[in-house]
């Protein structure tokens, strides 16, 4: 926070524009204006009178797997216990994670955690040896073979660059003729290594076990990688499971239409943008010329951008009946799509995004 004169008169200011919204809504609380105000600005209002918190409270109740990685820093380990609802916001346990003396120090590894805990708990928690698992990775779906071999070696305590060398040699893992990335082939799941498990056993581990749920879903060989192509933009583009099908659909009619996919996430998977957490992608990577930029080339993208999970394999096969030709998410906290069939439509639907936005910034925007 950057010290100032006159920096009480301006929070001053803040607090009596707030009283304002706050009278407008009461006064206008019947009316159609009161309920739009209070839906775009509710949430803060509420946290900035105090009628509700950004954290909270207690130990949390049952379990999920946190895993951190080689060289992030607070920021992002407060946004991976936001993410996973361990912490309610990450700004919450941010400015508490800031607040320490000494200045706390993390180690790689996979963390077992409860769900909605204080950010004062999860804080003790992370600091418990008795919470670090050993040899214990939890890959979550969507995350790139650049990542996943990072949570493997951060969690299977397998040196990152002998991950690596193995990956660089997919037809060791006896894939399809024609793959020569392991992309889309790393199966999402919690594993457990061996200390003496090697990098390339356990990334055969990864890949046998999407082979065994590809087999599972009766997938033929030849099939396989298109399968995992679309799986994979499902995965990305998809906020909720529920909405899968539908993703899959607006895919398959776009191909079967000759329309261009127009997919963002292929776009900013080929500028390498695709780990910045924002929706919005950047002119220069809509623009690019490389072979997974659906909005300028035709067809699938060159091959998968992410390891997808079981969910999105199904929906990947099984896309749900509709006509849809274009879907935007409208709010990035519930992962809420709006799916349309004309442009019209479409135009409509990104309007409502751009007000979730500017309501909500800082948010994914």
């Amino acid at each position: 926070m950057n010290a100032r004169k006159g920096g009480e008169p301006r929070r001053t200011g803040r607090r009596i524009v707030v009283s304002l919204i706050v009278a407008a809504l009461l006064l206008g609380g019947l009316a159609g204006g009161g309920a739009y105000l209070w839906s775009q600005f509710g949430d803060r209002i509420s946290l900035a009178l105090g009628w509700t918190s950004n954290d909270y409270e207690g130990e949390g109740t049952g379990e999920t797997v946190v895993v951190i990685t080689e060289g992030e820093i607070g920021e992002d380990i407060a946004a991976s216990l936001e993410e996973a609802d361990v912490v309610k916001t990450s700004e919450a346990f941010y400015e508490l994670l800031l607040a320490q003396e000494p200045a706390v120090e993390f180690l790689p590894g996979s963390y077992r955690l409860r769900l909605q805990m204080s950010s004062e708990a999860a804080l003790e928690a992370l600091q418990d040896p008795a919470n670090r698992l050993e040899l214990t990775a939890m890959i979550p779906e969507g995350h790139t073979v650049e990542q996943t071999l990072e949570i493997v070696s951060a969690g299977g305590g397998i040196p990152l660059e002998e991950l690596q060398q193995a990956a660089q040699d997919p037809a060791a893992f006896g894939l399809p003729e024609g793959v020569t990335s392991l992309e889309g082939w790393l199966f999402p799941a919690t594993y457990e290594f061996e200390e003496d498990t090697t990098g390339a056993e356990a990334v055969a581990r990864l890949v046998e076990e999407q082979q065994r749920v590809l087999d599972e879903f009766g997938v033929a060989e030849a099939d396989r990688q298109r399968v995992l192509n679309i799986a994979a933009m499902i995965q990305r583009e998809g906020g909720r499971v529920e909405d899968f099908g539908k993703v899959s659909r607006v895919i398959q009619n776009r191909l079967e239409q000759g329309m261009r996919l127009q997919m963002d996430s292929t776009a900013q998977y080929g500028m390498g943008q695709h780990d910045d957490g924002s929706v919005w992608s950047t002119d220069e990577a809509l623009a690019d010329d490389n072979p997974w930029n659906t909005y300028v080339h035709e067809g699938l993208p060159a091959g998968p951008i992410a390891n997808p999970g079981r969910d999105a394999i199904a929906a990947a096969l099984n896309p749900e009946p509709g006509d849809w030709l274009y879907f935007v998410a409208i709010n990035l906290d519930t992962g809420e799509s709006a799916f349309s069939t004309t442009q019209e439509e479409h135009d409509a639907a990104v309007a409502r995004l751009n007000e979730w936005c500017t309501a909500n910034p800082g948010r994914g925007c």
